[in-house]
């Protein structure tokens, strides 16, 4: 009888990369993101892993096993470890690092913008509470405040912190400034990136324009839904369509219980609770602020929003729209934020030297 080798589990990995990525050959050290994998095809690979190996793993395994050599070898555990809410998404050797807290989804779609910071620094995502399906996702701005600060001191014990908020996350790194500049802590940099506090807390004017401009943009998406529904009615019935999805050759596994999709379900609904819950309160330092472009859900004037929340305020507006920015059209405001992490870490090494000169 010939010997027949038990397959590695870098071999039975590999062809289910290969089939949710569409790709072949795939490297064991290629990285996830880089070839094109997206949240939902990452909970497309943990459900057919599932199916192979009969082992539930959590999608955001995805943002700390990124190759098929890091997944493998997280697969051959007996459990799986604790993960640390920080993600990196950019190597580099340069201190201090620069921090990225989530949106409302509590994700980390930040790689492709990273990859266009140029800057020497690592860079860091942070991922909500919940995300991996297991915890309760948090509710309070400040607890998740207070969350993020205890795993970025994982990597870095003492400012100057470079903090950059996207969306909702805008407000969490605002509370985490606030909390590290009491407790008499450098923060270098806080920059907002089209983020705002609850429809409640802003003055009235300013919530009968938003609530007019929300009306105008549904009312648009209306119309091109209605356009759009009529042409694909035309010469097409439901038997040519779900015939033209088998076609493509992959049935999509059961969406597993611990799968992205859930979970970025529940973050959200307690995210939304959050964002009504929290009162910005005045922060005594300087705020930047990103303003997407073409987007029409958010308010039209940052200034009016945030000027009198802050001891200094700047703004400026880039192209595309409030997901677009940070995910698929990144090159403007991965320009800006280069522009202003390069600033503020210049102005803190020149306080430095001026200190020390006086020493």
């Amino acid at each position: 009888m010939s010997y027949r080798p038990v397959p590695t589990m870098i071999e039975r990995l590999t062809p289910i990369w290969e089939l949710v990525l569409r790709r072949s050959p795939i490297a064991v050290d290629e990285n996830f993101f880089s070839l094109g994998g997206t949240l939902q095809s990452a909970d497309t690979l943990f459900a057919a892993i599932e199916l192979e190996f009969g082992r539930e793993m959590p999608g955001a395994t995805i943002y700390h096993a990124q190759t098929i050599a890091d997944l493998a070898f997280l697969l051959e555990q007996p459990a799986l470890p604790r993960f640390s809410r920080l993600v990196q998404i950019k190597a580099a050797r340069e201190q201090p690092p620069i921090f990225i807290v989530h949106g409302l989804a509590g994700t980390v779609p930040f790689f492709e913008l990273a990859s266009h910071l140029r800057t020497a620094h690592p860079v860091y995502g942070l991922q909500a509470k919940g995300l991996d399906g297991l915890e309760e996702p948090s509710a309070c701005v400040e607890e998740m405040a207070a969350l993020y600060l205890d795993s970025i001191r994982e990597v870095q014990t003492n400012g100057p912190y470079v903090l950059v908020g996207y969306s909702f996350g805008g407000l969490v790194a605002l509370e985490m400034a606030q909390r590290l500049t009491s407790n008499r802590e450098q923060v270098a940099l806080l920059a907002l990136v089209d983020s705002y506090p609850h429809l409640q807390f802003l003055s009235p004017g300013q919530r009968l324009r938003l609530v007019a401009r929300r009306a105008m943009r549904i009312q648009g998406i209306k119309q091109r839904l209605t356009r759009a529904i009529s042409c694909m009615g035309r010469g097409l019935d439901r038997g040519w369509h779900v015939s033209r999805i088998r076609e493509r050759g992959f049935d999509r596994p059961r969406i597993p219980r611990l799968s992205l999709e859930h979970a970025t379900s529940r973050v959200k609904e307690n995210g939304y609770i959050a964002l009504s819950r929290y009162q910005p309160q005045y922060y005594d330092g300087k705020m930047m602020f990103v303003k997407s472009g073409s987007d029409q859900y958010y308010p039209d004037n940052p200034v009016a929003v945030w000027a009198h929340l802050a001891a200094e305020f700047e703004f400026e507006v880039v192209p595309g729209g409030h997901l677009d920015m940070v995910t698929t059209d990144v090159e403007s405001l991965a320009s800006v934020l280069t522009r202003y992490i390069t600033a503020a870490l210049d102005r803190d090494s020149a306080h430095a030297e001026l200190l020390e000169s006086r020493w």
